[in-house]
């Protein structure tokens, strides 16, 4: 078996249009104190926001690849289809022990997780300010979960996919795994939104400090 990251899967097109899609809302925040000039062009805004997804994106892949190099799992690219669908794949060698398989097939939704929390905690009122880039970043993180999330919820997808490999590398039913992705993406968006509320911070936090904990769990 090969776990693969997607570069072209399915969840990955529902997130990137479904964050560029958020764009009005995120868009439509900002306080006047800092808002962008009035002659601003909703082109540049866009821009900036379609170049924090791409981070974001580039991100979750890092994440794989990261790992791949630090377990020697011979990474390549590969050419998989889903539903008669073709599209590219970085692959890894399959018979790795089941806490480097776990770790490389959740590294992208760690790192949306901690680039999430620091963008977060960082600019705790993200929402009034006028950052179209740290938003499209922070989008891209939220929706890429929750749509791997249901992908795991309905086991959709090739059957190299990360929340399979996932589930199966700490012997639990899938669905389990989409519901520890969609929670830190839920929680964030509540953060996003109300981020004077402190359980949902620390709840948020604490979710995410679960999924890495797991690691050590994978044996």
């Amino acid at each position: 078996m090969k776990s693969i990251c997607r570069l072209f899967f399915p969840p990955v097109y529902v997130a990137l249009f479904a964050a560029f899609a958020a764009m009005p809302v995120f868009s439509q925040e900002a306080d006047s104190a800092d808002a962008a000039p009035q002659n601003e062009s909703r082109k540049a805004f866009a821009a900036k926001f379609l170049g924090g997804m791409a981070v974001g994106f580039g991100a979750h892949e890092s994440g794989h690849i990261l790992f791949d190099f630090a377990f020697d799992a011979s990474p390549g690219i590969d050419r998989v289809s889903f539903a008669g669908i073709p599209f590219f794949a970085i692959t890894h060698k399959s018979g790795l022990p089941k806490r480097q398989e776990f770790t490389i097939s959740s590294a992208g939704f760690q790192m949306q997780n901690l680039t999430s929390e620091w963008l977060l905690t960082s600019h705790p009122d993200l929402r009034r300010q006028n950052a179209p880039f740290k938003k499209g970043w922070l989008a891209w993180n939220i929706v890429a979960s929750t749509a791997y999330s249901f992908a795991a919820f309905t086991r959709a997808g090739p059957y190299e996919r990360d929340t399979r490999g996932m589930a199966e590398s700490l012997d639990i039913p899938e669905p389990w795994i989409g519901a520890m992705t969609l929670a830190p993406a839920a929680l964030d968006t509540w953060r996003y939104f109300r981020p004077e509320v402190r359980w949902i911070r620390w709840t948020s936090r604490f979710v995410k400090a679960g999924s890495l904990v797991l690691i050590f769990v994978a044996n």
